[in-house]
């Protein structure tokens, strides 16, 4: 039986919180900007509304709706939505979200206000036939004036492994085989998902090494693939064939990351015993740990004693 668990919305939610640099080439490619990958984000404060919602034995019960991520990139402000499928409600909770934000940086005087709403955008993870290609909020006022607030829908069926890796949408990776839900948890052949999950891969080995991401962040994105990879599957027979792709268990364990550091210590030190200069040491480092030079630059720093 599948799990109800909302592994995709917490997969988002971490990379948003510990990855937000990552979302800057989404930002880029939705809404044709151009930020550096080095541009400040700030995650803004993502306050909810109140709304009514089902019971199992037909009463209402009250719930908090939080926006999905808000993001401030310079002066200016992006709402991004992450869904699984569409809803009835979507376009009137991205009003109700918008508006909150806005009000975050409403200008006002006596007898006026000006409230700049962002910019939003809807990624939905799986396609159904009644996944909307845009979504607008049509704004009717007394006097006859109308104004739509509108926006493409993102809907990652449409996009190709090719052209994540190129655009560099990081955030997108872990939710790719989203499209092979059915397939995957009928326990269908996989050999088309192993074969996208290992282009993915060797994908962010190469970005990885070309210093596009960090050990950090690489690590965590194929922890994310697990992670939906371990939902969907649900412990049938291809979880384990398709969780080694990424490299089996990906989060280290502490007695693992103590031998780890155990062993760049002893490199590091028996290097500088040898006379090794710090260019040496960091590629004796790189070559016996197996890490990238920014690694093995923090390991000299931590373990190393400066050479006079």
């Amino acid at each position: 039986m599948q799990k109800t668990s909302q592994d995709y919305d917490n997969v988002f939610k971490t990379m948003k919180s510990k990855h937000k640099r990552l979302f800057i080439s989404v930002i880029n490619n939705i809404f044709g900007t151009g930020y550096p990958m080095d541009a400040q984000v700030t995650v803004l404060p993502s306050e909810g509304y109140l709304t009514e919602s089902g019971t199992m034995n037909g009463n209402k019960a009250i719930e908090e709706k939080i926006s999905d991520f808000l993001i401030r990139i310079g002066q200016d402000v992006y709402l991004l939505e992450c869904q699984s499928y569409n809803d009835d409600s979507m376009a009137i909770r991205i009003a109700e979200y918008a508006f909150i934000a806005a009000r975050q940086t409403a200008v006002w005087d006596i007898g006026h206000v000006t409230i700049p709403m962002p910019r939003f955008s809807i990624i939905y993870v799986k396609r159904t036939n009644r996944t909307p290609r845009t979504t607008t909020v049509t704004f009717t006022f007394p006097d006859g004036q109308s104004v739509d607030y509108k926006s493409d829908n993102v809907i990652l069926d449409d996009l190709t492994r090719e052209y994540i890796v190129k655009e560099r949408l990081f955030p997108y990776i872990p939710f790719y085989i989203a499209r092979y839900e059915k397939e995957i948890s009928l326990e269908k052949d996989v050999a088309h998902v192993v074969a996208d999950l290992a282009y993915f891969r060797d994908a962010m080995l190469c970005l990885r090494d070309t210093g596009e991401l960090s050990d950090g962040e690489m690590i965590d994105l194929m922890g994310f693939v697990n992670t939906i990879i371990t939902h969907i599957t649900n412990g049938n027979k291809n979880e384990e064939r398709l969780v080694n792709v990424m490299g089996g268990t990906i989060i280290e364990t502490e007695s693992e990351k103590w031998m780890r550091r155990g062993q760049a210590k002893m490199i590091v030190e028996l290097g500088q015993e040898d006379g090794l200069d710090d260019a040496s040491v960091i590629e004796r480092l790189q070559k016996k740990m197996g890490v990238s030079f920014e690694t093995a630059s923090m390991y000299l720093a931590q373990y190393g004693r400066r050479l006079g």
